[in-house]
């Protein structure tokens, strides 16, 4: 029989997808397409809902199962609540709030586990819940969404950092690799708390959060465990693909940062900074960390299948027509098809993700009872 899904964690999780789908949605219309405007916040707040909505529900959801406290399932519900809030128009305080809300619980969960056990990684993804609480505070006083970015990138980045210094500490990093990254974060925390200062200083915070980013990038690249598990074949190979794919475009991105300073100095820096991380680096990891997290949140199998690399491909692809020729060209038809190829790519991964878990529980439904288990098999 093919385990359950626990059942109080699919509204968490649907609710994430809701904000998602609503995402790429309002990336359409952003793109130019001619697409229904079903609500007017899918294109105004395509980016909190993609961010805070999907990927807050999410790793907020990971984390209250890697606690295994109730009370901790009160992140991913706030975050999916205050997507959707967002989402539907409620008053623009009722879902920032809860965005918020669900922020401050996240970070007690960091608190709550670096208790029980103290460790450099906890505190770095700690430090990026505290970003998105700063987001959503900011956001909750006026602050415009382009001002926002430094902020939300924080909270993305340090996660996903965090979740790699892990790893990275299992294959024994040395003194001078942990100083090196403390370095590239210390940059990048100090620039994102001078974005908030006024004058200059907020394009020096910029200049400097690229630099961390970049920092960081080339510390992933060296020192994370992906650089030689890229060697075996399988669904190993795949994550470490994903990773180091999502490490090159950090650089990229950091390299924006730090040269343009403003990022809004054109609507083409501003596109070109911001998906060469949102999508280049987060969603490339998160295509590379799928297969790991789906089983341990959803209790399912989420087989390795070799069609996984086509929305890999076609994510990191159509990103660089869209940068390349899109935003440093000014070719307008390329940008938008490149922007249309990073949102099937994302639809292929939901699509080949869905498909080979359900294809796992068939084949687990119908083994017939009392059949061995693989040797060497936990489930």
């Amino acid at each position: 029989m093919a385990p359950a899904v626990p059942r109080h964690r699919i509204p968490l999780l649907l609710a994430g997808l809701v904000c998602l789908l609503a995402a790429l949605w309002g990336g359409l219309l952003l793109l130019g397409l001619p697409v229904p405007t079903l609500l007017a916040t899918t294109a105004a707040d395509h980016g909190p809902l993609m961010a805070l909505g999907f990927l807050g529900t999410v790793i907020s959801l990971e984390r209250a199962v890697a606690l295994g406290r109730g009370w901790a399932y009160a992140a991913p519900a706030l975050a999916g609540v205050g997507g959707l809030a967002v989402l539907v128009s409620l008053p623009p305080v009722v879902g920032r709030l809860l965005l918020c809300v669900a922020s401050i619980v996240l970070v007690v969960v960091y608190v709550v586990v670096h208790r029980i056990q103290p460790a450099l990684h906890l505190r770095v993804m700690a430090a990026g819940a505290v970003c998105w609480y700063v987001a959503t505070l900011l956001w909750l006083t006026g602050w415009t969404l382009p001002r926002l970015v430094p902020w939300i990138a924080g909270f993305l980045v340090l996660t996903i950092l965090g979740e790699r210094l892990e790893l990275a500490r299992v294959a024994m990093l040395t003194r001078t690799s942990v100083r090196q990254f403390l370095l590239a974060a210390v940059l990048f925390g100090a620039g994102l708390v001078l974005t908030t200062m006024p004058g200059g200083a907020t394009e020096v915070g910029v200049r400097l959060v690229g630099a961390g980013m970049v920092g960081l990038a080339v510390w992933g690249a060296l020192h994370d465990v992906a650089r030689r598990t890229v060697k075996i074949a399988g669904v190993t190979r795949f994550m470490a693909v994903c990773l180091l794919a999502g490490y090159v475009w950090l650089l990229v991105g950091g390299v924006i940062w730090l040269l343009a300073g403003d990022l809004g100095v054109s609507v083409a820096v501003y596109d070109a900074a911001l998906h060469a991380v949102f999508l280049g680096f987060v969603m490339s990891m998160i295509f590379g960390h799928a297969p790991v997290i789906v089983p341990a949140v959803m209790r399912v199998r989420l087989p390795f299948r070799g069609w996984f690399y086509a929305h890999v491909a076609l994510l990191h692809v159509s990103l660089l027509v869209r940068v390349v020729l899109g935003d440093a060209l000014g070719l307008a038809a390329w940008w938008r098809a490149g922007g249309v190829g990073t949102e099937v790519a994302i639809l292929l991964f939901l699509g080949s993700s869905i498909t080979a878990v359900a294809q796992a529980r068939r084949a687990t439904s119908v083994r017939p009872r009392g059949s061995a288990q693989p040797a060497g098999s936990t489930r």
